[in-house]
């Protein structure tokens, strides 16, 4: 079974390697010899095990974790763990101080909102740190604040520090590790940004996200961990700080001990985040995927920025996504005629999401360089036939 590679620049579900999906295809009909395939295993199998550790061992040796930190699997994607990290990192901070810490949050885009809100709904103590729509001119997101307008709780009773480093629908991406109070842990959605270029996790308490981004189907979150952050205070103890108790199935610790396998694991979606960083590993790492990742990001912003009487690109400069460059099209349906044009020369999923419109190309590790040049060369001609 084989698939020419597309030409495709969905934000999510999203393109992955041709390579991989007819591997894990295949995978799905009869894994190993064994007359059934990834989706019939059982999740505590021999097979399974071997699937789960090989994923693990990939990003570890991919994100050079420290052995201060852990990695697991869990389900939920990237939205459940918007509640999972609340249950689990106050229930750490009481473990730790004994009492109820303040958490502070980042808004810069719909995810990191959807973050704060989800904190708020379950009853932590939240202190927004920035919310970048108070700093564009038409109260949209599209810029990271500048660092003297951030406000910290203090430090002495804050449990984490909460922010998405690359917004999807936004188009916005954190160009650099926040800087945030000593001794406060960080916590980081990289949903959609993992494995696209190299980072320093022994600065982070927690980095997680949804695999179906950029490095695997959906169905199974990603989770890196210090592991000084999974013990909790006692229920009674909870209880009596008011603060929620975890559910067994997002309950961490649980996860880590039952080796990502306390409940039914998708097993194939496991087996195909190890295919992909197993790829990225044949290919040189991080250091040479940031390089390829950057330099299709330029290529296609420059193309865009060539032609500002036809694209509107609303995003910062500074901070601008290299995995989502999001635009609108000056005149009455150019974004149409743009779509359909495009769609016609094999390239796809160039839709803007639904909430703000426009084009947003999503530019992942699955999209070649190839893909890239072919866009770009459209964006070109495009603006010749309509500025």
């Amino acid at each position: 079974m084989t698939r020419p590679h597309p030409n495709y620049y969905g934000a999510g579900p999203a393109l992955l390697p041709s390579e991989v999906i007819e591997d894990a295809a295949a995978g799905m009909v009869n894994y190993q010899g064994l007359g059934i395939g990834l989706g019939e295993i059982s999740h505590r199998s021999g097979q399974a095990t071997e699937i789960i550790n090989g994923a693990k061992n990939n990003l570890k040796q991919l994100l050079d974790v420290p052995d201060t930190h852990e990695v697991f699997f869990a389900q939920g994607g990237g939205s459940g763990g918007f509640a999972a990290i609340v249950y689990n990192l106050l229930g750490a901070y009481a473990k730790e101080t004994g009492k109820k810490g303040k958490v502070d949050y980042f808004i810069t885009g719909d995810w990191s909102k959807k973050a704060t809100d989800e904190a708020i709904k379950l009853g932590a103590d939240v202190n927004v740190v920035s919310d970048s729509r108070k700093f564009t001119d038409n109260g949209k997101f599209g810029v990271i604040a500048p660092q003297d307008t951030w406000t910290f709780s203090d430090p002495k009773d804050t449990a984490y520090v909460y922010y998405c480093d690359n917004e999807t629908v936004a188009g916005v991406e954190f160009p650099e590790t926040p800087k945030i109070p000593e001794g406060v842990e960080l916590v980081a959605d990289m949903s959609s940004n993992i494995l696209s270029k190299v980072l320093d996790v022994s600065k982070f308490g927690l980095i997680f996200g949804g695999a179906q981004k950029n490095i695997g189907i959906a169905g199974v979150s990603f989770y890196i961990i210090k592991k000084s952050l999974l013990p909790k205070a006692d229920v009674a103890t909870l209880r009596k700080l008011d603060i929620a108790v975890t559910p067994s199935f997002m309950d961490f610790e649980i996860i880590v001990k039952n080796n990502s396998a306390y409940n039914t694991v998708s097993i194939p979606a496991v087996y195909v985040v190890e295919k992909v960083s197993e790829q990225l590993i044949k290919k040189g790492g991080l250091k040479v995927q940031q390089k390829e990742a950057e330099e299709k990001a330029a290529s296609l912003y420059a193309a865009l920025d060539a032609h500002k009487k036809l694209y509107n690109l609303p995003v910062a400069v500074a901070d601008r996504s290299k995995m989502n460059i999001v635009f609108t099209i000056h005149g009455e349906g150019l974004e149409d005629k743009f779509l359909k044009e495009a769609a016609a020369k094999g390239l796809t999923g160039l839709k803007g999401h639904r909430s703000v419109g426009g084009i947003r190309i999503s530019n992942y590790n699955a999209v070649t360089v190839q893909s890239a040049e072919l866009l770009k060369d459209f964006i070109n001609e495009f603006a010749k036939q309509n500025e």
